[in-house]
C-alpha cells in the first residue's frame, strides 16, 4: 500500500502474506476442523487461480491460513471465499519484542496524519516471555516515540487509527486493515443441492445463500417455451455463471429442462387458477429425479413467504405436500429490500432486472389458498409420469 510518509515523500508499506480468518470452522472436532480447512485452503487457491494472483504458498496455522504474497489486494480476493470471515495483509517479523516494535512504529510512521490518534490491538497466541498487554505497552511507546514530533497521542476507546499485532509461536504480524468476508462454511462440505434457478431477483440468491453453507448446486432452469420468450433463458444463463465464479474449485452441471409443454398440458386439463401451484408442484417432482440421480441431499428454491400470490402459506404447502424430498427456502423469511441487497452483492441484480421475461402462462386470478385435497384432484387429471419422463429425456446437461 504507497502512503506517505512525515516529509511527503511517497511510502511502500510491504506486505509479506495475507492472513485469513474463519469462524465456525473452529469450533469443530478435530478431525471435521482439518477437513474442513483443507477445504478452505483447496477453494482459496482455486479463487487464486481465477483471478490470476501470484502467491508462493497458502499455509494452514492453527486458527488461521496465511497466503505468502506481496499482493495486497489478495485480501479482496480471498474474502469472496465461503468460509472466510475476514483476511488483511499483514508484515511479518520474528517474534520478539523489540522487533515487533520496531515494525509497529514503522508502520504507524506511514499511517498516522500529524494529530491523530491510535490504539495498539494486541493478539497472542504460544508460548512467549511477554503478555498482550506487554505488546500494547512497548508497541504503544515506540509509535510515540518514533512520532514524537506529530503530536500523536492513544485512544483505546475510539482512535483515528488502530494498529493490530498478532504474536504467534513462530512469527509475528502486523497489520491495520480487516476486510470482511462472506463468512459461512467452505463450499463442498455439506454436499450437493439442486437449485432452480429461474432468472430473476431470488433464486440465484436463494442459491447463494446455500453455497454459502457449503453447498454445491446443480442449476435446474425450466424453458417454459411458448410461454415467454428467450429473456428468462439468457438471464437464468448469466445469473448460473456469475455464480460459478464464487465457486471456481467446483464446476457446476446445469440442467436446462423443457417445461413449456407441462404447462400447456396444465392449462388445457387444469383450473387456471392453479396454474402456478401445478407449475411448481412439476418443477419439484423432476428436481427430485435429478436430485437422486446426481446423489443430491435437497432441492433448493426462491420462495420468500407472502411476496407473491403464488408464496402464501397456503400454497407453499400445497406445492410441496407430498413430495418426500427435503425442500429448502432460505429466503422464506427475508423481505424484498434484503434480497434486493443480497443480488447486488452478489452481482446477479443487474441481470435479473435486465429484462422482464415473464411468464405468459399465470392466470389473471392465481389461486393464493389452494386447498391440499384441490390440488390433488385435479393432479389426478394429468399424465405426471408421462410428463416428467418427457422433459428429463429431452434436457439438455451442460457443465460449466
Amino acid at each position: 500500500m504507497l502512503r506517505k510518509d512525515r516529509s511527503g515523500v511517497d511510502t511502500m508499506l510491504n506486505y509479506d502474506a495475507i492472513l485469513v480468518r474463519y469462524g465456525e470452522i473452529g469450533l469443530k472436532s478435530d478431525r471435521v476442523r482439518s477437513r474442513y480447512e483443507r477445504a478452505l485452503v483447496d477453494n482459496i487457491k482455486a479463487m487464486l487461480q481465477l483471478h490470476e494472483n501470484e502467491y508462493s504458498n497458502v499455509r494452514r496455522d492453527w486458527g488461521r491460513i496465511f497466503i505468502h504474497s506481496s499482493d495486497e489486494h489478495i485480501a479482496d480476493v480471498v474474502a469472496n471465499v465461503f468460509g472466510v470471515v475476514s483476511t488483511s495483509p499483514v508484515i511479518s517479523t520474528e517474534p520478539e519484542l523489540n522487533a515487533i516494535a520496531q515494525l509497529t512504529a514503522d508502520v504507524g510512521e506511514v499511517l498516522i496524519g500529524k494529530g491523530e490518534s491510535f490504539a495498539i490491538r494486541p493478539h497472542k497466541a504460544g508460548i512467549h516471555h511477554f503478555s498482550s498487554e506487554d505488546i500494547g505497552r512497548v508497541c504503544g511507546a515506540a509509535v510515540e516515540e518514533r512520532l514524537t514530533e506529530c503530536n500523536v497521542s492513544v485512544n483505546l476507546t475510539s482512535p483515528d487509527h488502530e494498529i493490530f499485532v498478532e504474536v504467534r509461536q513462530d512469527r509475528a504480524y502486523v497489520y491495520h486493515n480487516i476486510v470482511k468476508g462472506v463468512g459461512g462454511l467452505p463450499l463442498g462440505t455439506q454436499g450437493k443441492m439442486v437449485a432452480l434457478i429461474s432468472g430473476g431477483i431470488d433464486s440465484p440468491v436463494a442459491a447463494w445463500l446455500m453455497m454459502r453453507r457449503g453447498c454445491e448446486i446443480i442449476p435446474v432452469f425450466y424453458d417454459i417455451t411458448p410461454f415467454s420468450d428467450d429473456a428468462m433463458r439468457i438471464k437464468a444463463t448469466k445469473c448460473i455463471n456469475i455464480l460459478q465464479r464464487w465457486a471456481p474449485n467446483h464446476l457446476m452441471t446445469v440442467y436446462e429442462i423443457p417445461h413449456g409443454h407441462i404447462l400447456q398440458s396444465i392449462k388445457e386439463h387444469c383450473p387456471p387458477k392453479l396454474t402456478c401451484v401445478l407449475c411448481k408442484r412439476m418443477m419439484y417432482l423432476i428436481a427430485v429425479e435429478i436430485a437422486k440421480k446426481e446423489k443430491a441431499y435437497g432441492i433448493v428454491t426462491g420462495s420468500s413467504l407472502g411476496q407473491v400470490a403464488s408464496q402464501t402459506s397456503a400454497n407453499l404447502l400445497a406445492e410441496s405436500v407430498g413430495i418426500d424430498f427435503p425442500i429448502y427456502a432460505p429466503l422464506i423469511g427475508y423481505d424484498k429490500s434484503e434480497i434486493v441487497t443480497l443480488a447486488k452483492k452478489i452481482g446477479t441484480f443487474d441481470i435479473s432486472t435486465s429484462s422482464r421475461g415473464e411468464c405468459k402462462a399465470v392466470p389473471r386470478r392465481p389461486a393464493t389458498s389452494a386447498k391440499v385435497e384441490d390440488v390433488a384432484r385435479v393432479e389426478a387429471m394429468l399424465d405426471v409420469p408421462t410428463l416428467i419422463t418427457r422433459s428429463l429425456h429431452e434436457a439438455k446437461i451442460s457443465d460449466r
